[in-house]
């Protein structure tokens, strides 16, 4: 079983950063494909980034690419996910999950969720 917890989210203007964190706890996630997920006031969650295990590979959404990076520090037992150039659209609940599988824009394939951080991007 794995815990995870999300921090690092606030209110922010357009064109600002934030970096958000998701703490894991009950096994290493080392062996984990990891990913950030959101969802905004009245929409369905949605898929943002996705890591391999080992780093090797990350992919995104559209709408973030080129300004969201996401990354994780096996030793730390830590996922990561810096945010720059927000906008107003980017306004949503942040979730890590993780899953066994191969790192994925699939919300079913995630076995394990975090409690999600919230992230205000004002215009």
């Amino acid at each position: 079983q794995v815990q995870l917890v999300e921090s690092g989210g606030g209110l922010v203007q357009a064109g600002g950063s934030l970096r958000l964190s998701c703490a894991a706890s009950g096994r290493t996630i080392s062996s984990y494909a990891m990913g950030w997920l959101r969802q905004a006031p009245g929409k369905e969650r949605e898929f943002v980034a996705a890591i391999g295990w080992n780093s090797d590979n990350t992919y995104y959404t559209a709408s973030v690419k080129g300004r969201f990076t996401i990354s994780r520090d096996n030793a730390k037992n830590t996922l990561y996910l810096q945010m720059n150039s927000l906008k107003p659209e980017d306004t949503a609940v942040y979730y890590c999950a993780a899953t066994h599988n191969i790192p994925t824009r699939w919300l079913r394939e995630y076995e394990y969720w975090g409690q999600g951080t919230q992230v205000t991007v004002s215009s």
